[in-house]
Order: C-alpha cells, then sequence, then structure tokens
C-alpha cells in the first residue's frame, strides 16, 4: 500500500478494527518509511524482524478473535534508553558498547502487553543530556522541516530521534523520556504532540537513569487523542519503582471530547522573556484567545522564582548524573580501555566512553556534591526546588492548568556554532519548571514562525490532572487545526 505510515494511531486502530487492512501492511509501510528515512538518522538500532513477528502474532489474535490490547497492531518506535529485552540499548553512548539487556523495562513490557509493535530504537542525546540531539556517539539527528535555505535543522533533545519518527511519519508514535523538557521541546520544534506526565505516572524501572527525580517517560503523536491513547498504555504503578504512584489510571482519550467552559488558564506573567521573538509571544496571546473562544476563563498569575527553576535544575540534574552514571566502571558491561592498574582502565573507560557533553555534566555534579560545596550549591538548589513546588500549589489554587509557550525558538541549523553550553541550557527554560515541580506538561503544534517552522504551545496541570491537560490541549489542536508538514516525510 505504502501509505499507511500516514495514518494516526486512532485511525490505525480503526482501521485494523474494521478489516481494512491487516497489522502487518501497517507495520511493512512503517518498516519502509524507517529505511528511506535513514538520512534523519532518527534510529539507532532498527528491529524489522522484531516487528514483523509482533506484527504476525496481532493478526493471529484478531483472525482468531482473541483477546486485544488498546495498541494491537500498531507501530512504536521507543527511545535508546529504555532497556528492551535481547536488543540492544546504548542511551546514545559509547560506554554502553556491547550492552543488550536480559530483561524488559516496565514501559516497554507494558506496550509489549498493550500489542504495541516495536520498529526500532531513536537516537538520542548521549544520556539523555542535550537539547538538540547533537552529542549521540552515533551522530545529529536531522529535524524533517529544512530552514530557509533547506539547511539542516536540529530536531530538539534529547529525545529528537523519537520526535522526528512520528514527525517524518515513519511511525504514528514513539516512546521518549523528559528531564527537563526532552519530549516537549522537541515535539514544538518538530510540529507534533509530546507529552511529559505527572512524576511517578510511568515506571521508571528498566529505564537508563540520568536523574532519578527528574525522569519520565512519556509519548509523541500527531494528535492528542493518539497522545492519550499511549499514555494509557504506558502509565500505571509498578513495585519494582518506588516512586510510581499507586493511582488507578484514567481513560485519558475520553477527557478530550470534554468541554473547556469555565476552565480556569493560568498566564504566569514570568514567561516573557527578554529578546523572546515576537512572533512566539504572538502566537502564546492567540493561544489565549483561543482558550477564551472556547469558553475558558484567562487570568494573570504570578511565579516569581520559577526564574531559578533553570539554575537550580542544572545543580540537581548533573548532581542526580554524577551518582548514577558512577556505575559505568568498564568492570561488569559496555565498553572496556584497558589499563595498568585498576584505576587506570577506570580512567581511560570513562575517558573514552562519554563524550564531551556527559563529561561536563558529571564534573558539574561531582562539584556541587562535593565536600564545602554541598550546602552551598546542592542543599540551596533543592530549597529553591521547594519554593517553586509551593509557588505551583499556589497558583493551581486560583487556576486549573497554565499556558505558556513550549521553547523560546524554532529550530535552528544542526551546523551553528554553540560554543557556550549555558545558551543551549536556555532552550528549556519553559519546560525544566514543570520537571522541578513533577508535574504534567504537554506541547501542541499551534503555528509556525517567519520562517515557517513549527512552534509549540504548553499546558501545565495539577499533579496527576493529565485528563484536564488533555481537555485544554485538545481545545487548542482544535482551533490552531495544526496542518503544516515538513519537507521531508519517510516513504515518499
Amino acid at each position: 500500500m505504502g501509505t499507511l505510515n500516514n495514518l494516526t494511531i486512532a485511525d490505525a486502530r480503526d482501521g485494523l478494527k474494521a478489516g481494512n487492512f491487516s497489522s502487518a501492511e501497517l507495520t511493512d509501510d512503517c518498516i519502509s518509511a524507517m529505511e528511506s528515512a535513514r538520512e534523519l538518522n532518527a534510529f539507532i538500532t532498527e528491529t524489522p524482524e522484531i516487528a514483523r513477528k509482533s506484527a504476525a502474532a496481532s493478526d493471529t489474535r484478531r483472525s482468531k478473535n482473541q483477546s486485544l490490547g488498546p495498541l494491537d497492531g500498531i507501530p512504536i518506535a521507543i527511545k535508546d534508553l529504555f532497556c528492551t529485552k535481547h536488543t540492544p540499548t546504548t542511551a546514545g553512548s559509547h560506554i554502553l558498547d556491547g550492552f543488550t539487556p536480559t530483561y524488559e523495562s516496565t514501559v516497554t513490557q507494558n506496550l509489549i502487553n498493550a500489542g504495541a509493535v516495536m520498529i526500532g530504537k531513536t537516537n538520542l542525546d548521549e544520556f539523555a543530556m542535550g537539547s538538540g540531539n547533537l552529542t549521540s556517539y552515533f551522530g545529529s539527528v536531522k529535524n524533517p522541516w529544512t530552514g530557509p535555505t533547506d539547511e539542516d535543522l536540529v530536531p530538539g533533545g534529547s529525545s529528537g530521534g523519537s520526535a522526528v519518527s512520528v514527525a517524518a511519519n515513519i511511525c504514528p508514535g514513539s516512546i521518549g523520556t523528559d528531564t527537563g523538557g526532552s519530549i516537549r521541546q522537541p515535539a514544538s520544534l518538530c510540529g507534533i504532540v509530546g507529552m511529559k506526565p505527572t512524576y511517578g505516572r510511568c515506571s521508571r524501572w528498566g529505564t537508563v537513569a540520568f536523574a532519578s527525580s527528574l525522569d519520565q517517560a512519556g509519548p509523541f503523536s500527531r494528535t492528542v487523542r493518539d497522545n492519550a491513547l499511549l499514555l494509557r498504555s504506558i502509565s500505571g504503578h509498578d513495585p519494582k519503582d518506588s516512586t510510581s504512584s499507586p493511582l488507578a489510571v484514567p481513560d485519558f482519550e475520553a477527557a478530550i471530547n470534554d468541554s473547556v467552559k469555565t476552565l480556569k488558564v493560568g498566564i504566569p506573567r514570568e514567561y516573557t522573556l527578554k529578546g523572546m521573538p515576537d512572533e512566539v509571544t504572538a502566537l502564546w496571546d492567540l493561544g489565549a484567545n483561543w482558550l477564551r473562544d472556547a469558553g475558558a476563563v484567562i487570568k494573570d498569575v504570578s511565579l516569581p522564582h520559577t526564574k531559578y527553576a533553570l539554575p537550580a535544575y542544572y545543580i540537581v540534574a548533573p548532581a542526580e548524573a554524577s551518582s548514577n552514571l558512577a556505575r559505568y566502571d568498564g568492570v561488569r558491561y559496555g565498553l572496556r580501555v584497558g589499563g595498568q592498574t585498576l584505576d587506570e582502565m577506570y580512567e581511560n573507560t570513562r575517558g573514552e566512553g562519554f563524550g564531551t557533553e556527559v563529561r561536563r555534566r558529571i564534573m558539574i555534579g561531582t562539584y556541587v556534591l562535593s565536600a564545602g560545596y554541598y550546602d552551598a550549591y546542592y542543599v540551596k538548589a533543592q530549597q529553591v526546588r521547594t519554593i517553586i513546588l509551593e509557588e505551583f500549589k499556589r497558583v493551581f489554587e486560583e487556576v486549573d492548568v497554565l499556558l505558556t509557550p513550549t521553547a523560546p525558538n524554532a529550530a535552528f541549523p544542526i551546523d551553528r556554532e554553540i560554543s557556550d553550553p549555558v545558551a543551549m541550557y536556555l532552550n528549556d527554560v519553559f519546560t525544566v519548571p514543570a520537571n522541578m515541580a513533577g508535574l504534567p506538561g504537554i506541547s501542541i503544534p499551534a503555528g509556525l514562525d517567519n520562517n515557517g517552522l513549527p512552534l509549540g504551545l504548553q499546558i501545565v496541570a495539577k499533579p496527576f490532572d493529565e485528563e484536564t491537560m488533555f481537555r485544554a490541549a485538545s481545545a487548542i489542536e482544535r482551533s490552531a487545526n495544526f496542518t503544516a508538514k515538513p519537507r521531508y516525510l519517510g516513504g515518499q
């Protein structure tokens, strides 16, 4: 058929149910699109054999009228940060060369249980550390959107490969992780929907850790409905993860049809940044008007300490990373570079195995945790984090959700010289606060900048209130009616 990869998850689900095509046909079209789109470098490991086997099993279940999962027969791409049984897991790093897990992460196991078909493991910034997908050992990922002079653009990061797999119509949905904006920011730059659930909604077990108190799995999709479908399938309590919430998982899809009439939407004045492009500000205002026209109540709110979220994040996250990445020593698995002594082997392995950005963050993290600096930096950052959380709690007594831009800019050229790493960190200025407070957030494609590149709007909601978040996101989606497509689409 050759075009089934263009379907949304909901349309593919309905088509499979109606018998219009098989999962094998759908999967083959997605595999063909993946193979034709290799120049985008969205995948580290392609798994066509696994995909075809899973698709055939789904078709068999359907033909025998057996019980079907909510994603039965639907091809999905998985960020290469999730451990997948008998399939290499790299985290985008040289130091995990040769690592093939003997177990399945809870998130990917939930997808298997839901009947999903894994077509491949997607590229990412090394250990999820980056905002442009420029730090992977396996090379940069290209955004399917191109610049005004056809230059290659970053897809955002760290989940750039997962975002591109959906934006380029390789597959209808994918899974990423979000530590400081690593789902929402690439969703904005690639013109698709991406969301981070409440911390604890999805299990972290079997996910390669970056910053354990911040990391959360989440879905990418082309529509809000598809996003809700994916989230329901990957959520749920996991006794193997002590931070996993025991709360029941709602039917998120049902929420998207609910009216936003009388919904209270906060506009945090502190999110207006000096030097922010006019089109970002204009889109933000337009989003507020869309919600007002749909019956929502728009209210200005204040989060005065939100400006400290980003610097606090870049103390807390590297500190946790320096502890989490201490396990990569060349002894038990992954890369090993020899030396005259054990210490020298450690040094050689870690020096060669970790890239520049990962080494930078390990050094920062080790520094802020060291004697004499722990109280001055790490403890203070955690105190700031508490203040930010309390501010969000106060604001959410006044409003139901917050509306903000997702990113301060559209996608920028891959070859742009970024000599200052802090300039890259600023890409997460609107997304990091939700991670610091453990709140759910979603990015919805809402417009184009002056160069015809996508821009997203972000909805942030109360903890475990993804239903209200999806309601507001769906209202924006309907009003925006975003139909623009990137120049490059897989399979075409």
